[in-house]
């Protein structure tokens, strides 16, 4: 018989795979001229940034659910500043992205982003230069290449905000663990978005200003609060579920359910909107990718559980149940390390989808 504990770490799996799929969806309909026509995606964004920021600043200020870190200028100017450009800068490039090209073509690029952050790692120091990971990243590459030369209607313009968005991501990540842990903060994602959401918001007020503000006629926009309402607020309970899935799982399993949601959301995608079509190529070249990064994520998940060994010996660690083994593997490093390992496979995992 399945146990409670177990049925809710299903139960999470399953609301982190359905939220997720259903934000990147959601912002698609929202954003395509043939759907919603709402063609602004630094405004969607910016909404996102902004409802998130609001719901934050009550939780901590207002029903104090959480106390606010112990932030000093220093630490805001050289942590929160710097990661809240990257997050916007990636949330930016992704969700303009959907104006160009095909759902099923975007969550086939995002498997490179464990060649982004890897790379990332490299040049920040975080991360050595191996001929095992390398290989693992050349066929990563080789996979991606594959699947874009099978694209139908492959554009330039929208692959290259995708590919930037995902180098934006992963030197946020890169930048996250490096800047976070080592002033020893450790943010859940209340206090994240308390601190990073307003932050990005001004950072994406810029580019909107630049690039959509002279072109938004008021009198041509669908403006529909309960759209754009439902639209944030699953993007933010995105957010927190992904917390929820860390800290009830571990590493490897959410790994394995952000894989089953590429494959459901490429599925779904085709059926939601037609003119997404999948090509032969496309589904080689992807399955290559996917090959290299469950490799990839293999030998990270070793590493770190080797690196955890010590800490713990061995027949206590078999004494534990599972749940209580991945959850304390999780829960052994800060928060933030947890989720640059999940992050590899579900990148943006944040309130863009």
């Amino acid at each position: 018989m399945i146990g409670k504990p177990l049925l809710l770490t299903y139960l999470y799996l399953l609301i982190y795979i359905v939220l997720s799929s259903g934000v990147i969806l959601y912002n698609k309909w929202v954003l395509s001229p043939k759907y919603f026509n709402f063609p602004f995606p630094i405004t969607l964004t910016m909404i996102h940034m902004g409802f998130s920021g609001v719901v934050a600043f009550i939780l901590v200020r207002v029903f104090k659910v959480v106390s606010p870190v112990k932030m000093t200028f220093e630490i805001y100017a050289t942590c929160v500043i710097p990661i809240s450009a990257f997050f916007a800068s990636s949330l930016w490039f992704g969700n303009t992205a959907y104006l160009h090209i095909s759902v099923a073509f975007i969550q086939m690029l995002k498997a490179l982003m464990p060649v982004a952050t890897f790379l990332m790692a490299v040049v920040c120091g975080t991360d050595k230069l191996r001929c095992d990971v390398f290989l693992n990243m050349v066929l990563v590459s080789v996979g991606v290449v594959v699947s874009s030369y099978g694209e139908i209607h492959f554009n330039v313009v929208g692959t290259a905000y995708q590919v930037t968005g995902i180098f934006a991501e992963a030197l946020r990540l890169v930048l996250t663990q490096v800047l976070l842990q080592k002033k020893g903060l450790t943010l859940n994602p209340i206090t994240s978005l308390y601190y990073i959401a307003p932050c990005s918001f001004m950072f994406l007020f810029v580019p909107w200003y630049l690039l959509e503000q002279p072109v938004m006629e008021v009198s041509q926009i669908q403006f529909n609060f309960w759209i754009f309402f439902s639209n944030a607020l699953c993007a933010l309970a995105l957010n927190f579920s992904i917390f929820l899935v860390i800290g009830r799982t571990g590493a490897v399993t959410i790994r394995v359910a952000g894989v089953l949601k590429d494959w459901i959301l490429i599925a779904l995608s085709t059926v939601i909107f037609p003119e997404s079509t999948i090509t032969g190529l496309n589904i080689i070249g992807y399955a290559i990718a996917l090959c290299g990064v469950v490799v990839y994520n293999y030998l990270k998940v070793k590493d770190v559980r080797a690196s955890q060994l010590p800490v713990e010996s061995i027949p206590e660690r078999v004494s534990k149940p599972l749940t209580n083994v991945n959850a304390d593997f999780c829960h052994s490093r800060s928060l933030w390390w947890c989720v640059l390992n999940t992050l590899y496979i579900s990148p943006v995992p944040d309130v863009s989808g």
